[in-house]
């Protein structure tokens, strides 16, 4: 499967690290030159300015979507081919996943957790199989990835509901990983679950 869109969830700020902003940045060149369309939350500042403004920058395409309220807020950026505004969060957040082939979670806040879990439970409960991969940029995210462990450990993630999360360190790594796990998971999405385990969740 030939992946043409990624959406990315990412901080609106800068975190502490340099090698945050570098990864987006050289991340956005990096979907310019798979000519994979960017698909993220519209600001143009923090992780979410610098990998767009690295597609942009190398002729790659953007789609911004973002809420009405935010756009002062995270400086909705002026570049991109295509800019939504949504009325809520709830839209954006729907939008994004209509508009995605993939999900990437850069370094960032507690909205870029959110978005991140958010796809996860759809996954888990079935409605997409669509790859999701976490950037572990500077070990960023192992206490997530800790935490996972610890909920399968303790049977809170059960045997039968594992999500497949990709992880990578490196940039070039990203896209690579997110074809081969698209080529696995072409078969459609289930629509239901067995009642009872649905009860459970």
């Amino acid at each position: 499967m030939n992946i043409k869109t990624i959406c990315v969830y990412c901080g609106s700020g800068p975190g502490t690290d340099p090698r945050f902003i570098q990864t987006a940045t050289a991340f956005g060149k990096v979907l310019a030159e798979h000519k994979i369309g960017l698909v993220y939350g519209g600001g143009s500042i923090g992780l979410m300015g610098a990998v767009a403004t690295g597609v942009l920058d190398h002729g790659g395409h953007v789609t911004g979507i973002i809420p009405d309220f935010l756009t002062a807020r995270e400086n909705a950026m002026g570049r991109v081919q295509e800019m939504i505004v949504t009325k809520d969060m709830h839209e954006r957040k729907q939008l994004m996943f209509e508009r995605s082939e993939a999900f990437v979670a850069l370094p960032g806040g507690i909205g870029t957790l959110e978005e991140l879990v958010e796809q996860m439970t759809w996954a888990q409960l079935g409605r997409h199989t669509k790859p999701i991969l976490i950037a572990n940029i500077a070990k960023f995210w192992d206490p997530l990835l800790a935490l996972l462990t610890h909920m399968r450990e303790t049977a809170f993630i059960r045997p039968g509901l594992m999500v497949d999360i990709l992880t990578a360190d490196k940039v070039d790594d990203i896209v690579p990983k997110l074809k081969q796990a698209a080529a696995h998971n072409s078969k459609p999405a289930a629509k239901t679950l067995e009642p009872s385990v649905a009860e459970k969740l």
